[in-house]
């Protein structure tokens, strides 16, 4: 726990990702970014928010029932909750005004949501065609006005509440859960004209009521969205005596009746009903209850369909392939030659496919290893090792079973590996295995590929991130030193190349930090330029405040939590932006001057408590000239965004970073140059 005068130089870490959700959130009214995108990035800030809930605010509930003694001054859970109630129902005012902001613009591109209070005769025909012939199926309404205990209501799902009242007064309450798992969100009608209408599930439903209870004495009715919130955190280590996976399996079942952790409706809603509602749920006037517009659950506006002129949507940038692979025709003997680099979205993600199914079918491979954090719904990458695996080689799969979200997903591609003779590891208890490592031993020339985000093609088609394909000896032999660790985790290694999680590599950032302050002491050349996802550690936070204040040039490109809020004095020396743009910025690049003999890393790892003490992560070293000169022009060009970068002041402004020059969007420009120079890489 940091001391009292420190903990002024610091920010919560919920706190700072709610400012980071609110960059994502900015973007939605930026007039530059074209309107259905806009509309998307409210489905994202939405997505996001969903699961900070399910998360963060879940474990925060926990922690605030402990003595708030035992917390520092930014950390008590009491606290740290009413502010982030606070900030949500500020945010939620100004999402629901660009939401409205957004519609009226769709109009004028003749894009038009309708209720259903705004369709025409044949409309009406149609919407009431789909109900009685796709969607009457998957519609079940519950009276929780005549049970005694009330339904469970499933958690990311949404509901209408439903007001019933006959002519003389009588009225019921029910629910019908609006069924976004069996169909889309958005129901496109025709059109006599040229403007596209579009009705939402929700309204569908909301024009069929009548026919829905079509059998009762009921004249009137009105429907108000209303979700709720669960407790996802998965409790896996208290059953000793039980396997991890069937822990985790255990988990995610529980998970689906986790403790309610915030409730938003339809702030139109009758007050009689919210209280009985509120009443049944058991919910008190502390929990995070929210008001809200008409429409929740907006995470399925990142679907919205593509509709519209092209200037609606982002103009494609189709990813390229790395010329030195098409050159040879094999990834495998261009990584024998020279370091191959590989950056999404920028090139595609299936030249590292290409080498798992080169490494399937060659007969000098031996064996591969791999470990899965997140994988693809249809994954290529699984497919490709289970066609090794049937050529005879030898492959083990890491699979981490407790990757938030992805657990059952996980399971399910594990039991399929080991049904085709794949070795599966489950990880180790206490330690999630979040490098994302690929080892193919060969005969000759072995070759690892270790990569900054998922061996995930979704992932790869949004997220920006880094894989190195070797054939470096090295490195090879310290990447298969990681993979005895994670079988024999309590046994002494040694790496001299690799930063390994948690073995050394605080220690070894630490030491570079002191190196660079050394250096600026002496009066040489030093800086620190970093480009990461999360800075929440507090010792590497203020040993970066140290090096500041000697002179240390101190550079971050954050585009999440950051708990840095910087003395005033080290306002020249410390410069922290963040940037939100039409790709996911998750690639972490570490650059430290050594007196100008550059050490460049790429990691799987944040600057944060759970990637440096609690999990198995890797930071390699890049070597190659070359590719030493990409990451720099990476680092440049995110200094230099004056589109999408925000300056971090740790005070949440989100202020835009201003320039005299000409307009630079880094991704923009980094996808340009990658496609003019290519012949380089």
């Amino acid at each position: 726990m940091e001391s009292t005068k420190h903990s002024k130089h610091l920010i919560n870490r919920e706190i700072s990702w709610l400012h980071f959700n609110h960059r994502v959130l900015q973007e939605a009214s930026n007039k530059s970014v074209p309107l259905l995108e806009r509309l998307r990035f409210l489905g994202i800030y939405s997505n996001n928010l969903d699961e900070f809930y399910r998360v963060r605010v879940a474990t925060l509930r926990r922690l605030s029932e402990m003595n708030q003694k035992y917390f520092s001054a930014i950390d008590k859970p009491v606290l740290v909750l009413k502010k982030i109630n606070q900030m949500t129902a500020l945010f939620q005012a100004e999402f629901e005004t660009i939401f409205k902001t957004i519609v009226l613009e769709l109009k004028d591109e003749k894009i038009s949501l309708v209720n259903e209070d705004q369709l025409n005769d044949i409309q009406k025909q149609f919407v009431f065609d789909f109900y009685r012939t796709k969607l009457i199926d998957s519609i079940s309404p519950i009276f929780i006005s005549r049970t005694k205990e009330f339904p469970e209501i499933g958690d990311a799902k949404i509901y209408l509440a439903i007001q019933m009242e006959s002519d003389n007064d009588n009225h019921e309450y029910a629910l019908i859960e609006v069924p976004t798992s069996d169909f889309s969100r958005f129901l496109v009608l025709p059109s006599s004209d040229k403007t596209t209408n579009i009705i939402l599930l929700d309204d569908v439903i909301r024009l069929c009521i009548p026919d829905i209870f079509q059998s009762l004495n009921y004249s009137k009715f009105e429907a108000y969205t209303i979700k709720i919130t669960r407790d996802a955190e998965i409790d896996s280590e208290n059953d000793f005596g039980d396997s991890l996976i069937n822990k985790v399996s255990k988990g995610v079942k529980n998970r689906r009746l986790g403790s309610p952790v915030r409730f938003v409706y339809d702030a139109a809603m009758h007050q009689d009903m919210l209280k009985f509602i509120l009443k049944q749920l058991k919910y008190k006037k502390s929990d995070s209850i929210i008001p809200g517009g008409r429409y929740h659950n907006f995470k399925d506006f990142m679907s919205f369909p593509s509709v519209g002129e092209k200037k609606l949507v982002y103009p494609k940038l189709p990813p390229l392939k790395k010329h030195r692979i098409e050159l040879e025709q094999s990834v495998i003997v261009a990584a024998e030659k020279q370091d191959l680099f590989l950056h999404y979205p920028y090139f595609g993600f299936s030249q590292y496919v290409q080498l798992l199914r080169e490494a399937a079918i060659d007969p000098n491979v031996k064996s591969i290893k791999i470990t899965l954090y997140r994988v693809a719904s249809n994954s290529k990458v699984i497919r490709a090792l289970i066609n090794a695996a049937r050529n005879g080689k030898d492959v083990t799969a890491v699979v981490e079973v407790r990757a938030r979200f992805d657990e059952e997903h996980n399971i399910e591609w594990a039991n399929k590996m080991q049904e085709t003779g794949i070795k599966v590891v489950f990880g180790i208890e206490g330690l999630k295995i979040h490098s994302k490592l690929t080892l193919i031993k060969r005969k000759t020339n072995s070759i690892a590929a270790i990569s900054t985000g998922n061996f995930h093609e979704g992932n790869a088609a949004v997220y920006t991130d880094f894989t190195l394909i070797t054939s470096n000896k090295k490195i090879v032999s310290e990447v298969d030193e990681v993979f005895g660790f994670i079988n024999t985790p309590y046994q002494s290694r040694k790496y001299n190349h690799l930063l390994v999680s948690p073995y050394d590599m605080r220690k070894k950032i630490v030491a570079f930090i002191n190196k660079e302050i050394q250096h600026a002491q002496k009066g040489l050349p030093a800086f620190i330029h970093c480009k990461i996802n999360h800075i929440c550690d507090n010792e590497i936070i203020f040993k970066l405040y140290e090096a500041a204040k000697e002179g240390v040039d101190v550079k971050l490109i954050v585009r999440g939590m950051c708990s840095m809020q910087p003395p005033k004095e080290l306002k020249n020396t410390i410069e922290i932006i963040s940037i939100v743009d039409r790709f996911l910025e998750h690639s972490r690049i570490f650059i430290f001057c050594n007196n100008n003999r550059n050490k460049y890393y790429i990691s799987s790892a944040d600057w944060m408590i759970r990637n440096l003490d609690h999990r198995i992560e890797t930071a390699v070293p890049i070597y190659d000239s070359t590719i030493q000169k990409e990451l720099r022009r990476i680092i440049d060009y995110g200094l230099k965004d004056n589109s999408k970068s925000r300056i971090v002041d740790g005070l949440g402004k989100n202020t835009f970073k201003s320039s005299n020059e000409k307009t630079f969007c880094s991704q923009v420009e980094l996808y340009n140059h990658y496609k003019t120079e290519n012949n380089e890489y």
